[in-house]
């Protein structure tokens, strides 16, 4: 029974596919007659990428490789490298068109598609599709979709669906996604990649990737709308974009310092400087610019803030330059943490130090425009991450490229590299060959024109490229070397700078007892010193001095010198061959016996006490040189002219080092049991003498206690 109900299956299995499948329109067959033939170096997914692109462009799949074949260097057709290099140029050429639509980061399945160009980048060919095949579970076949597509043809045997399961690695999303200035940047596009795994593993899925550019999409839509009638007190000019507004929400508030008085306001960045309106009746007074495009040496740090001045909470953002008389700070008051405050600091940086990398390569107009540009869509997608992750950056994790850039150890060569590429910038839309592409484009700024924020009229829109995003196709991106090379380092630098938050202890009493402890060989050695000065033992003491004095007298101090440093080097190598692999011993310090709150503070008022004796010693002495100086005793005056014109004559004729020799027996033997006495009474005279000279008058002006209301 079960074989003839097998055979009847087998027979009448088209019979049961016809019932449940849906019916193919002449349009589809039409289409299946239309299809190109799969190019046989590609793998499956390849081949489907690719006929997308043709579709995009409205160039046949044939036509394109016969234009990658023709004119392309042969150092990107090797026979290893083909699938790959033909899928990046035809990738680029897409993503190049497909931008130009100024809501392409809404469209779904301009996410699919840029997603499925990292997965086929993995495996271009069909060796490569064998292989991952081999060591991937078998999937489900997907069914076509109703509706076409222009990234997608479902009628299309030759499109491949991928399901969820399939991720993609740092090297392809390098290698794709910073082909769109809006979605990565070469220079933190490993950042970025990072920030997305941070919480899924080591490689990205789908269902991320699709969430970051539905964010980014969000966050510039609303960048696009912030311009209304409530920011109308704005003096904006033509050029400036509005990039963030924070404090506009009465939850989330943003108050200036400015000396002991604060006021509530609603704070505004744009790509040359930053806005403060305060909060008056029911509206907003006019705002107060603090600029950051010109050079006004300005400083922009966090610092602590609080009611009347007080230093009470670390949620502030300093702002100081030289067009205001005293520092302003902007705090962002919340529960829990700084990260409002750690956002705004580094956008803020991240605009001024755009600026400044601008003005020291004399960049004007189009490469200016372009570098805060760069700036601008960094804060974008570090927006979009925070609002949609979470995301809070650190030193070296930022998504922003010119703070990377500055705290990355070597950094200045990425910028030197990105400097070097600026000045190719092609900004008089001269045009360009894909064989030999001499310049690139302001890719950055034609992003932002194409999205809307500058007129279309100011961007270079004309032209065939092979460099999208800056990029060659099968050609690593000079920054790209650059960022590797530098993060190479990094890993180093987060080690010893995690070493050394460890080793920082608190209180001054502790510090001071890990001073002590590693200053101990110093200490011993200055105890030896002043014992051999003291001559408790003379006959140490005077060998010492004979040695010291044969040593001054020939010569000899330089030779002493080099050997010491001589000597120390040796030790390294020693502790360096010896050593090798052997964990460093902690260095053990006997802590100081705990204090309670109210012997801190006595000992906090002790400190500040000598402090300010030490602070009132030293006017008082410059006063006391200030009344010699200007002869107010002239008896004094006279004494000190004729030393000074004795001890002229004497550097003029006596040698250096008879000089050194004498200032160093006449220091040694002063405790001398036949020299003690007149030293003593020489010093007391020296001392009788000081005192009577009168310190220079001070008169201590008032200052104005007038404050501008900024």
């Amino acid at each position: 029974m079960e074989g003839v109900w097998e055979n009847f299956m087998r027979n009448n299995q088209d019979t049961f596919k016809s019932l449940f499948q849906r019916k193919k329109s002449s349009n589809d067959e039409d289409s299946i007659a239309s299809a190109p033939t799969p190019i046989p170096q590609l793998s499956s997914l390849a081949n489907s990428v690719v006929f997308r692109c043709s579709k995009i462009l409205k160039i046949p799949t044939e036509e394109l490789q016969h234009c990658f074949d023709i004119e392309l260097p042969e150092s990107v057709k090797q026979l290893f490298t083909y699938a790959r290099d033909f899928l990046e140029f035809c990738s680029y050429q897409a993503l190049h068109k497909v931008t130009r639509n100024p809501d392409y980061l809404s469209d779904p399945d301009f996410r699919r598609l840029t997603y499925d160009m990292m997965l086929a980048w993995e495996a271009p060919c069909v060796e490569c599709e064998r292989e991952t095949k081999e060591t991937s579970p078998n999937n489900d076949e997907v069914e076509d979709d109703e509706d076409g597509s222009l990234f997608y043809s479902s009628p299309i045997s030759m499109a491949v669906q991928v399901d969820d399961k399939k991720t993609v690695g740092q090297e392809a999303f390098g290698r794709i996604a910073p082909a769109c200035a809006v979605v990565a940047d070469i220079i933190t596009v490993h950042n970025l990649f990072d920030a997305l795994t941070s919480s899924a593993g080591p490689r990205l899925h789908f269902i991320i990737y699709d969430k970051y550019l539905r964010s980014l999409d969000k966050v510039i839509k609303a960048a696009k709308n912030t311009l209304g009638p409530s920011l109308t007190n704005l003096p904006l000019s033509d050029v400036e974009i509005i990039i963030d507004i924070e404090g506009g929400v009465p939850t989330q508030p943003v108050l200036q310092h400015v000396g002991i008085s604060a006021w509530p306001g609603r704070l505004t960045l744009t790509n040359f400087a930053l806005y403060f309106e305060a909060l008056g009746v029911g509206v907003y007074d006019k705002a107060v610019r603090y600029d950051l495009a010109t050079d006004l040496k300005q400083v922009i740090k966090p610092e602590l803030t609080g009611p009347l001045g007080a230093r009470l909470f670390d949620k502030a953002v300093m702002y100081k330059s030289t067009t205001v008389t005293e520092p302003v700070y902007f705090e962002f008051p919340e529960f829990k943490g700084n990260s409002r405050r750690n956002f705004w600091l580094d956008i803020s940086l991240e605009i001024l130090h755009a600026h400044r990398f601008a003005r020291k390569h004399n960049f004007k107009e189009t490469r200016q425009s372009e570098v805060v540009a760069r700036a601008i869509l960094g804060i974008f997608r570090y927006r979009a991450l925070r609002e949609a992750f979470q995301f809070f950056s650190s030193q070296y994790k930022t998504l922003l490229s010119f703070n990377l850039a500055e705290s990355l150890p070597g950094g200045d060569a990425i910028l030197e590299t990105l400097a070097s590429r600026m000045a190719h910038l092609n900004v008089d839309n001269s045009p360009r060959t894909m064989k030999h592409p001499p310049t690139s484009s302001p890719f950055s700024l034609l992003a932002l024109s194409q999205l809307g924020f500058i007129p279309q009229k100011n961007a270079i829109l004309d032209g065939e490229t092979l460099m999208v995003g800056d990029f060659c196709v099968g050609e690593a991106h000079p920054l790209e070397i650059a960022v590797k090379k530098t993060i190479s380092d990094t890993g180093r630098a987060e080690a010893a700078q995690a070493t050394v938050n460890q080793v920082k202890v608190e209180g001054i009493e502790t510090n001071l007892a890990v001073m002590r402890e590693l200053m101990l060989p110093c200490i011993q050695l200055a105890t030896c010193l002043v014992l051999l000065f003291s001559w408790k033992e003379p006959f140490k003491s005077t060998v010492f001095l004979m040695l010291t004095s044969f040593a001054i007298i020939r010569g000899w101090i330089a030779y002493i010198l080099a050997f010491v440093f001589v000597f120390f080097a040796m030790v390294m190598l020693w502790n360096r061959v010896f050593n090798r692999g052997k964990p460093l011993e902690a260095f053990r310090i006997i802590a100081p016996p705990n204090r309670n709150a109210v012997e801190q503070l006595l000992t906090l008022q002790e400190v500040i006490s000598q402090y300010e004796a030490l602070i009132q010693t030293g006017n008082v002495i410059l006063l006391k040189i200030r009344a010699i100086l200007f002869a107010v005793l002239p008896q004094a005056t006279d004494r000190v002219v004729l030393a000074l014109v004795f001890l002229a004559v004497v550097l003029a004729f006596v040698p250096l080092r008879f000089l050194i020799w004498f200032v160093f027996l006449e220091a040694f033997t002063r405790e001398l049991p036949y020299r003690k006495d007149s030293t003593n009474r020489w010093l007391r005279r020296l001392r009788e003498w000081w005192f009577r000279i009168p310190a220079a008058p001070v008169q201590l002006i008032k200052a104005d206690d007038k404050k501008k209301k900024l």
